[in-house]
């Protein structure tokens, strides 16, 4: 392909989709159990950071615990 990258739809290269659940890091919510840290993605910015739905701000990536698609799956 002469070095040339191929161009990707939007979200092939994104950390997060709208909608999907993240969970604050306790270092940055101390003393707050899992379930309050979680939120859901209202908007994933061109810069990559996220709003959340009921929760003000922009954030990246690195204020979340690393994602785990399988925690949630049923054997």
């Amino acid at each position: 392909m002469n070095g040339s990258r191929e161009k990707k739809g939007r979200y092939d290269n994104m950390w997060a989709r709208p909608e999907m659940n993240v969970v604050f890091r306790a270092e940055i919510m101390p003393g707050v159990g899992r379930a309050e840290r979680t939120f859901r993605i209202e908007q994933v910015l061109n810069n990559g950071r996220v709003t959340l739905h009921d929760f003000p701000g922009e954030y990246r990536e690195g204020a979340f615990e690393p994602l785990n698609f399988l925690r949630e799956k049923v054997s």
